[in-house]
């Protein structure tokens, strides 16, 4: 879905309400009112229901959002947006600024239809995935071709920046980023795969609910020596919180596991860095969490390692930082 913007040039003052609102007025404006309330019939321009008998609609859906004149709409139906201009204009003087691109000071870019223009993937075939399932990319390839690399520095930067917004992709982008130096053919078709797969995904995002749990929750895993050219594994994690998705990574490890046990002890280090970045932010934002903060990761022995404070032989050869997960988990502040 995407946004468009409308301007009111004079407000919804005669807009009648059905039944009557109570008001409680804020300290320091004087109403004559002792108990500070007073009832009314007649709108402001702030209040929702006014708003919504203007500009209900049945059927499909249209997501309306007023705030004082300034008026953004969306859904997934473009016959709807015409309807709703065409009567908003007729009922009151209006503006049609277009696309949204700002909104109460803050920018909002269309980046993926940018994106998916600039390279010239409006009409290209869509993908269900954003990587082909069992790929296996090598710097060298035994028949590669050299791509031009400056064209494929910019698609993966382009995709890069939609990793800010797009969880979905951040494996995909991760991986094809590694390959900037010498691009090969292999390595472009997979890049572009990526931007089929966002075509086929342009109206899909990240969707926050009102009211839903506040827990912060963590999910991490690792790729265990994929590939061939330096065998490190890949470290992910996804933080949740209420009812959607506020952080997540997805990048090569810095050194060599010698066990999945090991690559996976690894990723929920980097994991546990983050919790505890995180919770240093809702603290500081007046929403500290209380309790340890849950990692949830799918290998037994690593959650063992993790919480057993005796050193195996086998593991003393995994660098000190890491050990501090340990210290964390003894201390209750992840789980």
């Amino acid at each position: 879905m995407r946004g468009a913007f409308l301007k009111v040039i004079r407000n919804f003052r005669d807009t009648r309400l059905t039944g009557i609102h109570i008001f409680v007025i804020v300290q320091g404006i004087d109403t004559g009112c002792s108990n500070h309330m007073c009832g009314d019939k007649k709108a402001f321009s702030e209040l929702d229901e006014s708003f919504r008998n203007t500009v209900k609609f049945g059927g499909k859906m249209l997501v309306v959002s007023l705030y004082v004149e300034d008026l953004i709409y969306t859904g997934n139906d473009a016959a709807m947006f015409d309807r709703l201009k065409k009567y908003m204009m007729l009922e009151f003087d209006m503006s049609d600024l277009g696309m949204m691109h700002y909104f109460l000071g803050i920018e909002v870019v269309q980046s993926a239809a940018e994106i998916l223009d600039r390279f010239g993937m409006n009409n290209c075939n869509l993908a269900e995935t954003p990587t082909e399932a069992g790929l296996q990319l090598v710097k060298y390839p035994e028949e590669g071709r050299k791509v031009d690399s400056r064209v494929f520095k910019q698609i993966v930067g382009s995709l890069m920046y939609l990793t800010t917004t797009r969880p979905d992709i951040m494996y995909s982008v991760s991986l094809v980023s590694r390959y900037m130096e010498c691009p090969q053919e292999i390595h472009l078709v997979a890049a572009k795969r990526i931007l089929r797969y966002v075509q086929g995904t342009i109206d899909c995002g990240v969707f926050y609910k009102r009211g839903n749990k506040s827990d912060f929750l963590g999910f991490t895993g690792s790729e265990y020596a994929r590939y061939k050219d330096d065998r490190k594994s890949t470290s992910a994690y996804v933080f949740m919180l209420g009812s959607g998705a506020v952080a997540w990574s997805s990048k090569k490890q810095s050194i060599i596991t010698s066990s999945i046990t090991e690559a996976e002890f690894v990723a929920v280090t980097a994991c546990a860095c983050q919790a505890i970045w995180f919770r240093r932010i809702l603290e500081e934002l007046q929403f500290k969490q209380r309790g340890p903060t849950a990692i949830y990761c799918d290998n037994t022995s690593m959650i063992k390692l993790s919480k057993n404070p005796v050193f195996h032989g086998r593991s003393k050869h995994i660098d000190v930082r890491f050990h501090f997960l340990r210290d964390l988990t003894k201390d209750e502040k992840l789980t």
